[in-house]
């Protein structure tokens, strides 16, 4: 028998990943008829069926799930072959793709990349927005801004702060609100809150929220901090927001004393193979001692607003 192609490793991975030709084909860049031809050819080749067609899309046979977990570890090998590529660029040039939410990229990245063009200008920033884990093992990006308590174990980096929060209202509706007089939380149960949507409940804000105010009181859910910022500026209820967002608002109030059941850290975080990358080790090295800077903005220790 002469050698498989690669490339027919990759058409039975991607007929198995989708079950259907088209799905195949779709992800491959070719058309339904050349998935459907090269399959026979494959199959006449190797003397074997690869698949069984179903009502409910191709299954594979043994012959193919052997194929298919062969084109899956070769997968994996060339991924691993080019983060250590990455891993391994001599001069701080190239593209470094990074991911974060929109709330850290608005309010906090925006100043870091700014300084970060200004020293490296040779470096391109693809910037991710996402809530969801992006995979740094499978390059889905190379660096991950993120507040979190638990970063990946698969992952290295710094956590270069704490994120803490409040609850916050509208200053026109808290009018003799002080620093030295922070509102006793109890008495703000009874008012409309606002908070975030319930795919963040694992967030402790969240369940700060779910957790004490009445379920009738929670005005709006809203599944992003800068809506949720909105809402209150526009007195739709109290709550919880990070301080290095609110007390630069001069129309947000503190209501409360900070919570330190609501803090997370902010991690920078990326894949132990890509750490020796020059433009890697820039980018973190320079955001590392920029989001230094506003640690006590990050932390709640900024003087309010009055």
């Amino acid at each position: 028998m002469n050698p498989i192609p690669w490339d027919d490793f990759r058409l039975v991975k991607a007929i198995a990943d989708t079950r259907s030709l088209t799905g195949a084909a779709d992800t491959l860049g070719v058309n339904h008829s050349t998935v459907f031809r090269r399959l026979a050819e494959i199959e006449k080749r190797v003397g074997l069926s690869l698949f069984e067609r179903h009502r409910t899309g191709y299954g594979l046979t043994p012959a193919g799930e052997e194929m298919a977990a062969l084109a899956e570890r070769m997968d994996r090998d060339v991924v691993a072959f080019s983060r250590k590529l990455a891993g391994q660029a001599l001069t701080p040039s190239g593209e470094v793709r990074v991911t974060t939410n929109d709330t850290l990229l608005v309010h906090l990245l925006m100043p870091v990349l700014a300084q970060f063009r200004q020293l490296y200008p040779d470096i391109r920033v693809d910037m991710v927005l996402s809530n969801q884990a992006l995979n740094l093992s499978k390059r889905d990006a190379d660096i991950a801004v993120r507040a979190t308590d638990n970063p990946p174990e698969t992952l290295v980096g710094r956590r270069v702060s704490s994120i803490v929060w409040a609850v916050y209202g509208r200053r026109s509706e808290f009018p003799d609100s002080s620093p030295g007089a922070p509102v006793e939380e109890r008495e703000l149960y009874d008012r409309p809150w606002v908070s975030l949507g319930d795919q963040f409940g694992h967030l402790k804000a969240a369940r700060y929220v779910r957790e004490h105010v009445p379920a009738e009181r929670v005005a709006i859910k809203i599944n992003t901090v800068l809506g949720l910022t909105e809402a209150v500026a526009e007195g739709i209820g109290v709550g919880p927001l990070p301080c290095f967002i609110a007390d630069r608002r001069p129309d947000l109030v503190r209501l409360t004393a900070l919570n330190p059941d609501f803090s997370a850290g902010l991690w920078l975080l990326t894949h132990p193979d890509l750490r020796a990358s020059p433009r890697i080790r820039a980018f973190l090295d320079c955001a590392a001692g920029e989001i230094v800077k506003m640690r006590p903005l990050l932390e709640g220790d900024r003087p309010w607003a009055g």
